[in-house]
């Protein structure tokens, strides 16, 4: 289940990033914030019970499941149909190249900087590494660091770098990508701190009934 929504919440991620749903000359916010905390919070679950290797593979697992949709939407969008206007659909599943390339470059890499903080952080908890407190520490402050590092790599690569050659002039200021970045984290951090317990919950289960066994003993013996 937590790797089936990791996966969806990465498409969705790519298909919500093309609309910019508030901006004002101090702050910018795309679509991709109303998702993203399921992302983080599925890898932040990940690595504290498998580590952050593993996370990060499902990381990659979850950018390549996303390239191959984006491909399919891709070839169906440019396949003529005469049954009716498919324009607007067309122009929605055939995306747009520089904004995959932004997410896919700021996922992974925020993705590394996620699990790796998580499990660092985790590490300075000896006494009760599955408590609440190391929970609490290991979960919000990886998130809302990768957070801001994944919001700022999308922004600067898509609407500095990119958006002012392919969109007409449109793009975000540099003040614009900072504030949009830690205000999307912030959000996202608040999004993520509400649900939260269900992740706490699930590691609760998968430790109680020694979820993945083989895996660990696998990792273990590396």
């Amino acid at each position: 289940m937590v790797v089936t929504l990791f996966v969806v919440s990465v498409i969705c991620m790519n298909l919500l990033a093309n609309k910019t749903i508030f901006q004002n000359e101090w702050i910018a916010i795309d679509g991709g914030f109303l998702i993203s905390w399921l992302a983080f919070l599925c890898m932040d679950t990940i690595t504290m019970y498998f580590g952050p290797k593993a996370s990060t593979k499902i990381a990659i697992l979850a950018t390549s499941v996303n390239l191959l949709t984006c491909m399919i939407f891709y070839i169906a969008s440019v396949i003529p149909s005469s049954a009716a206007d498919y324009t607007a659909l067309n122009n929605i599943l055939g995306g747009t190249w520089f904004i995959l390339l932004g997410s896919t470059i700021a996922f992974l890499t925020s993705a590394a900087i996620n699990n790796f903080l998580n499990w660092t952080i985790g590490k300075g908890f000896k006494q009760n590494p599955n408590g609440k407190l190391a929970f609490i520490m290991q979960c919000y402050v990886s998130t809302i660091v990768a957070q801001f590092c994944d919001n700022l790599i999308f922004s600067l690569i898509v609407f500095v770098g990119f958006a002012p050659i392919f969109w007409n002039g449109f793009h975000w200021t540099i003040l614009q990508c900072i504030t949009c970045s830690l205000a999307g984290a912030i959000l996202e951090l608040i999004i993520q701190i509400v649900f939260s317990p269900i992740s706490y919950k699930i590691l609760k289960g998968w430790r109680t009934h020694a979820i993945g066994t083989e895996y660990l003993s696998y990792i273990n013996k590396r």
